[in-house]
């Protein structure tokens, strides 16, 4: 078994290689372009670039490990990952990886490539971990789970593992706080939140709370600029559906050809689709916030700062479950 300093060593290695113009990783996302149409070079460049800077350098990996102690033994560990952007899993592999655990892993089919790719290159640098780093698609037999899906996986998942130690993630996304206070960058920056990975990601901004009187006109116009957005057919196809669904239920809309628009208070809205609720108190929106299960991140003046809430730290657990600490104490 190698130690925690040869896995730091092998993780800044490793995202030394994923910054690299290295011609297997090139490849590798080629073709993971060519298996998902929603994993753009965009998409997966931002997707590369945050787990490197973020999570692969030596020093903040040993800093992070320092809060930590390894668990007494290790333990064989099922993590399912989901698809919905690339990469999205690797956090919670590189939890399990950290603390020394034997991995099986089960892969999305919209995400089976660059994991995949990431796995048996640590293996070719590392031999011994052949038998610690298994992709399997039956994951029985493991002493815990950590499961990442839909409402609607995690009832099975919830059957399948209840009987053991377990992670389970459900759907989750994030807001967005207006002051009115707000720059032409500020707004920019919330684009972004709002439109990289194309809305599919738990840490997109699918919602907005603004102050009473806001005219959200004024953003659609500043929102103008990620206007090529519309130029990816499956976005196309989602704007062009709703846009249909509101135009025949005589649902109110506001569109700027790229972006719809509609007052609702539910925090997910549908890709191509951005809500938005009018408040009167930000401190008692905020409150609530923070007690509810379905948002992952809150992006505003004094919260999450505007453009930033796609690169999350090594510190920032998907749900808020510590997920060295559930490892360690298996």
């Amino acid at each position: 078994m190698i130690t925690v300093n040869e896995r730091i060593d092998l993780l800044d290695r490793l995202g030394k290689y994923l910054m690299s113009d290295n011609e297997q990783w090139e490849t590798a996302k080629v073709f993971a372009q060519n298996t998902n149409g929603w994993f753009t070079q965009e998409s997966i460049e931002l997707a590369t670039k945050n787990i490197a800077d973020n999570f692969l350098k030596k020093d903040l990996l040993e800093e992070w490990f320092k809060s930590y102690n390894l668990p007494k033994s290790p333990k064989t560990v099922g993590i399912v990952m989901a698809g919905n952007i690339p990469m999205v899993g690797f956090h919670d592999f590189l939890c399990g990886f950290i603390m020394g655990h034997h991995l099986n892993i089960k892969l999305s089919s919209k995400d089976a490539v660059l994991i995949k790719h990431i796995i048996e290159k640590l293996q070719e640098w590392s031999p011994n971990l052949k038998n610690e780093l298994n992709i399997s698609e039956q994951l029985k037999g493991c002493d815990a789970y950590i499961a990442t899906g839909s409402n609607n996986s995690s009832r099975y998942f919830e059957q399948y593992f209840s009987k053991y130690p377990n992670i389970i993630r459900k759907n989750r996304t994030s807001v967005a706080i207006l002051d009115g206070a707000e720059t032409d960058e500020d707004i920019k920056s919330l684009g972004f939140d709002i439109f990289s990975y194309f809305g599919l990601g738990c840490r997109n901004v699918t919602k907005l709370y603004l102050p009473e009187g806001y005219d959200p006109t004024i953003l659609l116009d500043k929102l103008d600029i990620y206007k090529d957005v519309i130029l990816h057919h499956k976005y196309k196809n989602n704007y062009d559906y709703y846009l249909a669904i509101y135009l025949l239920n005589k649902v109110p809309y506001l569109t700027n050809d790229s972006l719809l628009m509609v007052e609702n208070k539910e925090p997910f809205s549908h890709i191509s689709v951005l809500h938005y609720e009018f408040y009167t108190d930000k401190q008692n929106v905020i409150e609530n916030l923070q007690k509810d299960d379905n948002i992952q991140c809150v992006v505003g003046e004094g919260l999450t700062p505007f453009g930033l809430s796609q690169f999350p730290t090594l510190h920032e657990y998907a749900d808020g479950v510590d997920t060295m600490v559930f490892l360690k104490e298996l």
